[in-house]
């Protein structure tokens, strides 16, 4: 099965939060930084309740919260922004998938990556996002539904997958 594409950022922002959510560490992340957002209103709130109002501890608190909840978003964006300026680069980019993994080709790479490492796959509304097995670290690559040929082959990409790789 071949595809041809162009880099796009929302693929390519939507590959990396697809990583992300795929691993063990981020979601915990992005939760201990809502907890902590929450837990800093709560206390600026108590702060500046009489009898003794600190309201530069309380401004400091909201702001200290409110920069850990936009980093959980800024992360992604700022990691598929430099994906993005590497991938764009090079071009028009093939990938050929097949029995035995999947090949990509672009302008001055060529990289094959066998079943074997790309262990697991989820699917998102525009893209099939593979990764890597868990003891390899957080490698992924992307294959986006817009290059396909036709609808038809988004089921016959998706069966492939199937058999050689686990839904993340």
């Amino acid at each position: 099965m071949e595809l041809a594409y162009s880099a796009d950022f929302g693929e390519v922002h939507e590959a990396v939060r697809a990583r992300l959510r795929a691993t063990r560490w981020w979601p915990l992340m992005r939760w201990t930084a809502y907890g902590g957002c929450a837990l800093a209103v709560l206390v600026a709130v108590l702060a500046l309740l009489p009898p003794a109002p600190e309201p530069g501890t309380a401004a400091v608190l909201v702001v200290l919260g409110a920069v850990a909840v936009t980093a959980t978003e800024l992360v992604p964006w700022g990691t598929a922004r430099s994906l993005y300026r590497l991938i764009g680069a090079q071009g028009e980019a093939r990938a050929v998938v097949d029995e035995d993994g999947a090949r990509w080709t672009s302008r001055d790479t060529e990289t094959t990556i066998r079943w074997a490492l790309l262990s697991r796959y989820a699917e998102t509304p525009r893209l099939f996002v593979l990764f890597t097995d868990r003891t390899s670290g957080t490698g992924f690559a992307y294959l986006p539904k817009r290059g396909l040929a036709d609808g038809a082959d988004a089921d016959r990409l998706r069966a492939l997958l199937d058999r050689h790789a686990a839904r993340a």
